[in-house]
């Protein structure tokens, strides 16, 4: 699965990030902030949404972190998280 954030979500102010895996159509979306949240759940099944919500809930600093640079328009990395 991928987690990333689309240039259009600069716009936004709430901190958050879309995932997805090859194939669906149409991504999910976590809130980061003021709590941890799914707020729309794209195509992933039930299983796949518990399994990334556990992903952000133990990466949920780094995303920020990651969220802060990209709205100051800095380069981003990649995270790479070990199952």
């Amino acid at each position: 699965m991928g987690f990333l954030f689309y240039g259009t979500d600069v716009n936004e102010n709430r901190a958050h990030v879309h995932v997805g895996k090859r194939g669906v159509d149409k991504f999910c979306k976590i809130w980061l902030e003021p709590f941890i949240s799914i707020a729309d759940a794209g195509d992933l099944t039930l299983s796949q949404q518990k399994q990334v919500m556990q992903i952000v809930e133990e990466q949920q600093d780094k995303l920020l972190k990651q969220w802060a640079l990209f709205k100051e328009g800095k380069p981003i990395k990649m995270l790479t998280v070990k199952r």
